[in-house]
């Protein structure tokens, strides 16, 4: 009853080609994924976003008998391919020398197919607890989807013993990763005349001098280091900058963005502490001399909490014996793991493909990985009917 690699292929094929950016509704890729659940017989709870236009999956193979059982968690959008130069179109999947390519194919629709692709194995035994299959929503714009499914957990819908996220591990056990943190700094100064530059107050100029004290804030984290991690300390950076208006005008305002992924020991707040005391101590009284109602405000857009794994973690223990593996990894990247861990979700990462090719162009996941990935469902499928 396992699934052919052609079959796997074609589920990975149709989920490709939803363009499922985080920015776009994923609900056609929603409903081809209950649809085809449904054609094997099983239903599915969706839980939609506040204004509709997303939705996550909750569904279920097996006993409901009240037994817990595993789940398994994919999200369902992807990175935007704009700015980047694809060798095929980032939303066919293409084949070639093993590899398949396709926005989404690596990070993780590869195992959102494989799990689908296994759903008439794990039908056709009898499992003596249940499986179940979680797909979310805006996993890549701070994992904001699965937070309403997760509440949900333990009353409407059952609570996993453990939970199985399909992140790309190239199949190793992930039992931690660290914490995100996101931010918006916004510099407003005042208008003047180019040609009168003392008249005014640059936005750009100063929000330069604070992006050079985040990065040198940046350098003295290296001080505190965790070798398990890639690379070993926290780090911070600014990810986009806007401001001005023409070339002929003092810049009145100036925003950008910037991330602090954070060791799952340190300290959330050292850095946004850091970057307000050399706003208000060395950027802001200059500021202010010229113009009064000068500012600089850093709002905190969300956060990812870290992961990491309780010691004894049931879910960890079930990846091992899955895998073979006889010992576990860190990541860097943020997933929806730290969240389920968080509800009392024993959680572990664990998926196919190279994290190194998520979010680029000419993104991929081989089928070596997506046939690690079925062997590893196959086990699951063993244990949970035994």
């Amino acid at each position: 009853m396992s699934a052919s690699p052609a079959a796997v292929h074609e589920l990975l094929k149709a989920l490709v080609a939803f363009d499922t950016t985080s920015a776009k509704s994923n609900l056609k890729l929603i409903e081809y994924v209950r649809t085809s659940l449904e054609s094997h017989g099983v239903t599915s709870t969706l839980i939609p976003s506040e204004d509709g236009a997303k939705a996550s999956l909750f569904a279920t193979i097996g006993p409901a008998d009240g037994k817990s059982g595993i789940g398994l968690s994919g999200h369902s959008d992807c990175v935007p391919v704009e700015g980047q130069t694809w060798a095929s179109d980032p939303f066919t999947l293409t084949a070639r020398d093993g590899k398949l390519y396709g926005r989404g194919a690596c990070d993780i629709k590869g195992f959102l197919a494989c799990v689908l692709a296994s759903v008439p194995l794990f039908m056709s035994r009898q499992l003596k607890e249940p499986l179940h299959i979680i797909v979310s929503y805006d996993e890549e714009v701070g994992c904001t989807g699965v937070r309403p499914l997760i509440a949900r957990l333990g009353s409407d819908l059952p609570r996993p013993r453990a939970i199985i996220v399909g992140e790309p591990t190239m199949m190793g056990v992930i039992e931690a990763h660290k914490r995100i943190d996101a931010y918006r700094t916004t510099v407003t100064g005042r208008e003047a005349h180019s040609s009168l530059p003392q008249l005014g107050v640059n936005a750009i100029s100063f929000a330069a001098e604070l992006i050079e004290e985040i990065d040198r804030i940046g350098a003295t984290l290296s001080t505190e280091m965790n070798d398990r991690f890639d690379p070993p300390s926290s780090t911070v950076q600014v990810g986009a900058i806007e401001g001005g208006t023409a070339p002929n005008i003092v810049p009145k305002t100036c925003k950008f963005h910037w991330q602090v992924r954070g060791l799952p020991e340190a300290d959330p707040d050292l850095v946004p502490k850091q970057v307000k005391a050399f706003a208000e101590e060395r950027l802001l009284p200059r500021m202010r001399r010229v113009a009064p109602a000068a500012s600089i405000e850093t709002l905190h857009q969300g956060s990812v909490p870290a992961f990491l794994a309780k010691p004894g973690s049931e879910a960890v223990a079930l990846a091992m014996a899955l895998t073979g593996a006889n010992s576990t990894s860190t990541v860097s990247y943020g997933t929806e793991a730290g969240l389920f861990e968080e509800a009392g979700c024993p959680t572990v990462n664990c998926g196919p493909g190279d994290i190194a090719q998520a979010h680029a162009a000419d993104e991929f996941v081989t089928t070596a990985q997506l046939d690690a990935c079925m062997t590893f469902l196959a086990k699951l499928a063993d244990r949970l009917s035994e």
